[in-house]
């Protein structure tokens, strides 16, 4: 049943505690900025500023629909930016479905 299915929220503290949840909606926001989920995870890959704030951008959106890839930017420092690109592939990797042998 749909209402059987969680994805996990991975906390990150930035102004405030926040959630970073990659659902079906934050994958089609990736692939509307990316043009595909592949490609996200390579500017992941890659360490494109822009690319993780907006990555995290898309992972937060769901808390507060008004959220700006700006307004995320000014919660990201050079000192936290490595962690926060951590927690963004964490979750990110729960979001996507397991793989099936």
């Amino acid at each position: 049943m749909a209402n059987d299915v969680k994805v996990k929220r991975i906390p990150i503290v930035l102004d405030k505690e926040r959630h970073l949840v990659f659902d079906l909606n934050a994958f089609c926001e990736l692939e509307e900025k990316f043009g595909s989920t592949s490609a996200a995870f390579e500017v992941l890959q890659d360490g494109s500023m822009k690319g993780i704030r907006t990555m995290l951008w898309a992972g937060l959106v769901h808390e507060d629909e008004s959220l700006t890839e700006k307004e995320v930017g000014k919660l990201v420092s050079f000192s936290n930016i490595q962690v926060l690109a951590d927690k963004i592939t964490e979750a990110m990797s729960e979001g996507m479905p397991e793989a099936k042998n």
